[in-house]
């Protein structure tokens, strides 16, 4: 097997939305756009698909019909290293989108992400439950994941 690639299906937005995220992250490139042709079922000419790379991961992005959306039930894990990343990802992704707890965003094509400090996982799985608990605890209540505040209700108690 060669590899699983994401196909995200967009209204029109296919190549938008592949510049845009290769502008979010570092080292992403775009790659082939192929356009319709006589036989459609999009316009003649219009772009039917943009290929990209994002963190070394192909992505193909397709202009369909309006029929499919996209929901939470799907979102791709941006795994940052500092706080600064966070803020970062959470600031470009978000804008013209929306937010919503524990990290998650709808970005402005409608696709889902989680922007998530590497630290999360490692002080959610400490052996101690009081400790993994209040990190929890903390976390339900932030949109943008913060990681200071993540450490000090590791530390409380």
């Amino acid at each position: 097997m060669k590899g699983i690639t994401p196909f995200l299906w967009f209204d029109g937005k296919a190549e938008e939305a592949a510049r845009f995220y290769t502008s979010v992250f570092k080292g992403s490139k775009l790659g082939a756009i192929t356009r319709y042709g006589e036989a459609g079922p999009g316009p003649k000419g219009s772009v039917m698909t943009a290929t990209f790379e994002v963190a070394g991961q192909e992505f193909i992005a397709l202009n369909g019909e309006p029929i499919f959306k996209f929901t939470p039930a799907i979102s791709f894990v941006v795994n940052c290293e500092t706080q600064q990343e966070v803020d970062e990802y959470w600031e470009k992704l978000s804008a013209g989108g929306s937010t919503n707890q524990c990290g998650w965003l709808t970005d402005r094509y409608g696709v889902s992400w989680q922007i998530v400090p590497t630290a999360l996982g490692r002080l959610m799985s400490d052996p101690d439950p009081a400790k993994a608990n209040r990190v929890m605890k903390a976390m339900l209540q932030m949109t943008k994941l913060d990681i200071a505040g993540l450490e000090r209700a590791y530390r409380q108690g």
